[in-house]
């Protein structure tokens, strides 16, 4: 099955959602289609397995760092966002694609689940760092910061930056945040 998800992420980042077949990634992954069909029914469930994997490695990615108490807050964050900007765009060919699939999944109980999960990571993120703000104003900044990350996150994936611009915008989204941040603490 491992063989079936890359050739998957291979044809997607090459073809695209709309050239994007079940015959293509059973022909990268040097299987049958009927292989494939053992562990995918469909072009739809294939590509759902994809993005649960790229959502889940986010997920990942962003729980170990934001739960990484070696680190400052502040650190914490200037690291997320630098990780996070930098993934979108290295990933934004399959991302861009996945995107294009998306309704085809997107309400699934699967997807709610994933998208909870990071939503989560960030509430708790706040509440570590502001526990002294109330509950609905954590919720409020946990939602915001987890909206700008993916609105930043796709529009960066499609634009064509150096690492040296990434960085930059990194740097300065990173300080924004910090500084949200700090006013939500001084006005708590």
């Amino acid at each position: 099955m491992e063989a079936i998800l890359q050739a998957a992420t291979q044809v997607l980042a090459r073809e695209g959602v709309q050239r994007f077949t079940t015959a293509r990634v059973a022909e990268a992954a040097g299987v049958s289609i009927g292989s494939l069909y053992q562990y995918f029914p469909n072009k739809a469930a294939l590509l759902f397995r994809l993005q649960c994997a790229e959502w889940q490695e986010t997920s990942d990615m962003l729980s170990a760092i934001l739960q990484d108490r070696t680190m400052s807050t502040e650190a914490r964050l200037r690291k997320l966002v630098m990780a996070f900007i930098h993934s979108e765009y290295e990933e934004a060919a399959t991302r861009s694609a996945l995107a294009d699939a998306a309704p085809l999944y997107r309400s699934a109980p699967e997807a709610q689940q994933v998208k909870a999960a990071g939503s989560r990571v960030f509430l708790d993120f706040i509440q570590e760092a502001l526990p002294e703000l109330a509950e609905n104003k954590r919720s409020i900044a946990a939602n915001l910061l987890l909206t700008t990350f993916r609105d930043v996150g796709k529009s960066l994936s499609v634009q064509c930056c150096s690492h040296e611009e990434i960085d930059a915008y990194a740097e300065q989204m990173a300080t924004m945040f910090c500084a949200y941040l700090n006013v939500l603490e001084q006005n708590r």
